[in-house]
């Protein structure tokens, strides 16, 4: 059977300082899967998802994808896609601009590739409208689409559906669900329990920088699925 095993952290911790924000993170996470980070403001979400890219250094530890060790030179950082914290988009652009200027840094994608990822999101890719008059949520969408644009195979979201409206929630959840089933491997951070329940398999528990609690569930396709079984033998 082939490994699907994608990130595998050991031991990594974090100190800015003389505070430890993360201790002995151990995880092994996989192609295919929607993993769930939870915890209250301050428990390590974020310093985690900013290491796992690459945007941080664990102090402590080691970080691999596919078994190459993230200090290397081979480490394949270009293969996640990111939305931490407030998106940085120039404001007196549009939506196309701004994606371009960013995907003309590694030249990997052009025009077709820009295109289908905003109007994945949900917004209009020939919209001249400036990123400076979007709502929140039309802030959220675009930072999405910047994190799908270069098709990663890992995400890595920070309160994905931070500023949509129920719509707009919906909509991303169909989204992410897609994506899983291309094989992506996704790690959100969430203080929705409503996302965490519906789209995550696997859900990592934070306090003080530790994992206290790990907990395997059901996806929303899983629990249709077995509805259906159960569904299937009464009527038999």
């Amino acid at each position: 059977m082939k490994d699907k095993t994608e990130i595998v952290l050991r031991g990594v911790g974090m100190r800015f300082g003389a505070a430890e924000v993360l201790k002995d993170i151990n995880l092994d996470l996989e192609q295919g899967r929607i993993y769930g980070l939870v915890g209250r403001n301050g428990s390590g979400k974020t310093v985690l998802l900013k290491i796992i890219c690459g945007l941080l250094e664990a102090t402590s530890g080691t970080v691999a994808f596919r078994g190459i060790p993230k200090e290397t030179e081979k480490f394949p950082a270009d293969n996640c896609g990111v939305l931490i914290e407030n998106p940085g988009f120039l404001p007196d652009y549009d939506a196309y601009r701004n994606l371009k200027f960013l995907a003309d840094i590694r030249h990997k994608i052009g025009k077709k590739e820009i295109r289908e990822a905003i109007r994945t999101v949900g917004l209009d890719p020939d919209s001249r409208k400036h990123v400076g008059k979007y709502s929140l949520g039309m802030r959220e969408r675009l930072g999405i689409a910047q994190a799908i644009m270069e098709n990663p195979s890992i995400l890595l979201l920070d309160e994905p559906t931070n500023g949509l409206d129920n719509e707009g929630v919906e909509e991303m959840r169909a989204v992410y669900q897609k994506l899983r089933a291309e094989g992506k491997l996704i790690v959100l951070a969430s203080h929705s329990k409503e996302d965490i329940a519906l789209l995550c398999d696997e859900v990592y528990y934070m306090d003080h920088g530790r994992i206290i609690d790990r907990q395997v569930q059901e996806t929303e396709q899983e629990k249709m699925t077995m509805e259906k079984s159960r569904n299937g033998k009464a009527g038999g």
